[in-house]
């Protein structure tokens, strides 16, 4: 890894998902969207292979911002990064990945993989070009809903949340499928930023390249 960084602070953005604020290497800079491979600094994590997280803050911030999920079932890393205090060391690797921001679009999302938007909202905003977007963004629950205020900020009626599980006034219930893509995707000519699970990806980039969006059109993680 090429840098080790320091855990300045943490807090909680839901129940289960943990921003950490991180001190940022003199030397670092990166592209919103991309990611960066995070090994916790402890003798019985070290040999761990590296975990892909995305810097969700700007780039000209001071320090590096990552909003990360814990999925306490698996005991793994993202159980024990929840578990760090201010002070606290990781290593980190250089950039990488195939996210950027490319054009005006939609951008479809689905639990934890909004992260790798964040940085791109945040950039947008700062540009005042947020309008020209859209989102679609779905979660099991609301209380799932990672910086939802935030983003209800800056989509307004462009931003359509969907609850798969429990659902609630100004969410709508169901799953991003064809059926709910084909009534909301009507201007096929711009981009389509996907992120989320493997198979949330694979599909929802199918279905779109079918309703019309060219290819070079369809951003993901490759």
């Amino acid at each position: 890894m090429e840098h080790r960084i320091t855990v300045l602070m943490t807090g909680f953005v839901t129940h289960d998902v943990k921003r950490f604020i991180v001190k940022k290497p003199n030397t670092f800079s990166f592209t919103p969207g991309q990611g960066v491979e995070l090994v916790i600094d402890q003798e019985e994590w070290r040999e761990e292979e590296g975990r892909p997280f995305t810097p969700t803050g700007l780039v000209s911030d001071k320090v590096l911002e990552f909003t990360i999920k814990r999925y306490a079932d698996h005991k793994g890393v993202t159980d024990r990064l929840h578990s760090l205090k201010a002070g606290d060391t990781l290593l980190m690797s250089n950039p990488f990945g195939t996210i950027s921001y490319k054009g005006p679009g939609v951008f479809i999302g689905a639990g934890a993989g909004i992260t790798p938007f964040l940085a791109i909202f945040r950039q947008l905003a700062v540009q005042r070009s947020i309008a020209q977007q859209a989102l679609i963004f779905s979660n099991k629950t609301p209380a799932d809903v990672i910086c939802e205020k935030e983003l209800r900020f800056y989509f307004g009626s462009r931003g359509h949340f969907i609850c798969t599980r429990e659902s609630g006034p100004g969410y709508e219930s169901g799953r991003i499928n064809r059926d709910y893509l084909e009534k909301r995707l009507s201007d096929t000519s711009q981009y389509a930023y996907v992120c989320g699970p493997d198979k949330f990806v694979e599909d929802v980039t199918a279905i779109v390249k079918e309703l019309g969006f060219k290819a070079e059109a369809v951003v993901f993680e490759e």
